[in-house]
């Protein structure tokens, strides 16, 4: 299966982005947290992002990176 990745604030807000998930683009974004299937563990380096593993993972597998200033278009 693929889909979409996208980096988000956690909050909707100013946050730090982590990485959000998205299976079928009539189903909103959610955070990689929610996708055990997909999920990578996180790396253990200072300031890594949450999700780069993930992230690294399912760009090999061929997912679909989507700008985050374009997420919700």
């Amino acid at each position: 299966m693929q889909g979409r990745m996208c980096w988000l604030s956690r909050d909707g807000e100013d946050s730090e982005k982590i990485l959000h998930l998205q299976t079928e683009t009539s189903h909103g974004w959610r955070p990689y947290t929610t996708f055990p299937q997909f999920a990578a563990p996180d790396h253990a380096l200072p300031g890594s992002s949450k999700g780069l593993a993930t992230f690294q993972k399912l760009l090999k597998a061929g997912w679909t990176v989507v700008p985050s200033n374009m997420a919700h278009q």
